[in-house]
């Protein structure tokens, strides 16, 4: 059993190994294809971004790294759990209004040393009840998680748009207010100086190791992934599975909703639009998971590779690389991550084959 184990993790290593490096090679040849006598220098710049600047450069590859990695740890903690959170998006867009509604009311009312944590709260609770409606929807009618998640996605953005025009415009009406409070720095800025990074990173990571553990380490934590991995059988064990189905969606919401909250109060000016546009981070939070073996802690290092390789696509601009090429690189670096899972099972059926005939060879010679 426990080489079965490390078998599994040792392919879904290779695959993501394999993603990153085919990611790497594609992304090169566009590279070479939009400026061939910069190619090289542009690709040393992109694998060197997080160093480019120095400490600023590696403070931003942490700063960029939180909501991708909140993201992704709810899409691998649901996935863990038997289900496909597609609606991540929709639950980091609301768990950001709330958190940025509540710092720009209570502000003046509410010390920041307290307000900030009451709206990560209150943004991780947002996120959570914006997933419970699927996961109730799956657990009692069996509706399709993936229609509801992309549904609840719009949904979630209109009623942002709507609550921006209602609540967080200026008083000119031009643009949304940024927030009045910020996550504390926690001695990054000394660090890391002339970085937006701050206390976000060690909350992001801090809660992908809860995760673990609640996976991992406790009973509840068997009883989700049981249900995820073979519902029959733990009905006939005696475990809800409509139970389970909820908890695991509210559970991986609110992670969703947090990476919103760290992001809107994160201290950057960030500010929500009225642009009929679903935010990225949601749908960028998949791969991460994908790339990470949908392992809490695999979140953490997937999400600091694409941070890394977006900073460092960024710097390549010295080289007079259109901005439009940066995002196309980064992308397909990005989504090729999806292949994991093929690269998986190809390894998976590989080592099948090999293992039916090491049996059939011994059985000749018996």
């Amino acid at each position: 059993m426990k080489d079965k184990k490390n078998s599994e993790s040792k392919q879904k290593l290779i695959a993501s190994l394999l993603d990153i490096l085919i990611g790497l090679l594609i992304g090169f040849i566009v590279i070479l294809i939009a400026n061939p006598s910069q190619a090289f220098r542009a690709m040393g710049i992109m694998l060197s971004g997080g160093f480019y600047k120095g400490l600023r450069s590696t403070g931003q590859v942490l700063y960029s790294a939180i909501p991708i990695m909140m993201t992704g740890l709810s899409v691998a903690f649901a996935f863990k759990c038997g289900n496909f959170n597609i609606g991540t998006t929709g639950q980091y867009t609301v768990g950001g209004f709330v958190a940025l509604f509540l710092a720009n009311t209570l502000y003046q009312t509410v010390p920041d040393s307290l307000l900030w944590i009451i709206c990560l709260i209150a943004a991780g609770l947002a996120g959570a009840l914006w997933a419970l409606i699927p996961g109730i929807l799956k657990a009692y009618r069996n509706v399709n998680i993936v229609i509801s998640g992309i549904m609840f996605n719009y949904i979630g953005m209109y009623l942002v748009i709507e609550g921006v025009k209602a609540f967080i415009y200026d008083s000119a009406g031009a643009r949304s207010q940024t927030s009045k409070i910020a996550v504390p720095k926690m001695g990054l800025n000394h660090i890391f100086p002339g970085s937006d990074v701050n206390g976000g990173i060690i909350i992001a990571i801090a809660l992908c190791v809860v995760a673990y553990i609640i996976l991992n380490k406790t009973t509840f934590g068997y009883e989700l992934k049981a249900c995820g991995y073979n519902p029959e059988a733990s009905r006939y064990a005696g475990m809800s599975e409509k139970k389970i189905v909820i908890l695991s969606m509210v559970i991986s919401g609110f992670f969703s909703g947090i990476g919103g909250g760290l992001v809107y109060i994160g201290g950057t000016g960030r500010a929500f639009t009225t642009a009929e546009v679903t935010l990225p981070e949601g749908f960028n939070g998949i791969p991460v998971a994908l790339l990470g073996m949908n392992s809490p802690l695999g979140c953490i290092l997937a999400a600091l590779f694409v941070s890394y390789i977006n900073v460092g696509g960024n710097y390549m601009q010295a080289c007079n690389i259109p901005v439009e090429i940066i995002d196309v690189i980064s992308a397909v670096i990005i989504y090729f991550s999806s292949f994991a899972l093929m690269i998986r099972l190809y390894l998976q059926n590989r080592e099948k084959k090999k293992h039916k005939k090491e049996v059939a060879v011994e059985g000749g010679q018996e």
